[in-house]
């Protein structure tokens, strides 16, 4: 028996950084929408927990311990009293330490995909908790679609979103360790953060009147000043982008990957094309948003 299960990435439209905290996070305030970039999880019976990974950059993931969806696995088993195995494969599709959350997506494809395998039978409710143990963006990988994150920004809001949208997604040569980029955001700007971030209203109105024009203006991201801190050469991608007319342009999240958002898909070719003849991105993929989150695709006796 295998059990296939796809789940997507995200681009933060918005993200709003509050000042560390004791505990060491940072309140978000942010609004996320899963986009078509989507990881491919297949699982099968094992006498343990296993990974492999195939794909672009599967070669800079963790197959240990320390990989996301194992960690998700062997969280699901110890919370049902589950003893079998799994062996999970893996086709990636979403940049590795890119902003973009591929890990999560692998999570949250692992809890779908082992609650199926072992008939566990979990509510989307529960399953999201623990999704939540496993890290800020897995409960959005699990939900997908467009949604405002708070807290770290596990806690999430639906919302109201009319239209398409279409991205080209410009790919670094490097990643970026998010915690590196949180710790040139506190150096930047240290003490002098909001503590309780909001989201922009402007962003929501221009989703909930599917106006992408609106919705390119109201792009943002505190944390692309720190990414820029630490990959100056994201700079002229974004101008780049910007001069190809793209409707906004942000660093996606902890970056380094930036996504433009395009008139059109024929648009987003264009933009594409434009970051390849100037040499300033290592690739370039095409996306549409919003998608929905980890969903059972096969299951073969």
């Amino acid at each position: 028996m295998s059990i296939r299960v796809r789940a997507p990435g995200k681009v933060n439209l918005s993200l709003a950084v509050g000042r560390r905290q004791e505990d060491g996070f940072h309140p978000l305030a942010t609004v996320f929408q899963a986009v078509s970039l989507v990881e491919e999880l297949v699982a099968t019976p094992a006498d343990d927990v296993t990974v492999e990974v195939t794909g672009p950059q599967a070669g800079l993931v963790p197959t240990d311990g320390s990989n996301l969806a194992v960690r998700a696995a062997r969280l699901l088993a110890d919370a049902t009293g589950v003893e079998a195995g799994v062996h999970l494969a893996i086709r990636k599709d979403v940049p590795v330490a890119g902003g973009m959350a591929g890990g999560s997506a692998d999570a949250a494809a692992a809890l779908v995909a082992c609650d199926a395998l072992w008939g566990t039978g979990l509510p989307r409710s529960e399953l999201a908790r623990l999704a939540a143990d496993l890290g800020s963006d897995v409960p959005f990988a699990l939900q997908g679609g467009t949604a405002v994150g708070t807290g770290r920004g596990h806690l999430l809001s639906p919302v109201l979103s009319r239209g398409e949208y279409h991205w080209t997604v410009g790919l670094s040569p490097r990643g970026l360790s998010t915690p590196e980029v949180f710790g040139a955001f506190d150096a930047l700007v240290g003490a002098a953060v909001d503590p309780d971030p909001v989201v922009d209203d402007a962003l929501l109105r221009a989703l909930l009147a599917g106006d992408a024009e609106a919705v390119g203006a109201a792009l943002s991201n505190d944390l692309q000043h720190a990414a820029l801190e630490l990959a100056p050469e994201l700079a002229e991608t974004l101008a780049v982008a910007e001069d190809a007319g793209a409707l906004g342009v942000v660093v996606s999240g902890s970056g380094p990957t930036v996504v433009a958002l395009a008139a059109s898909p024929g648009h987003a070719v264009a933009i594409g094309r434009a970051l390849l003849d100037a040499h300033v991105v290592a690739g370039v993929r095409q996306a549409v948003g919003p998608v929905p989150g980890a969903r059972l695709v096969a299951e073969r006796g």
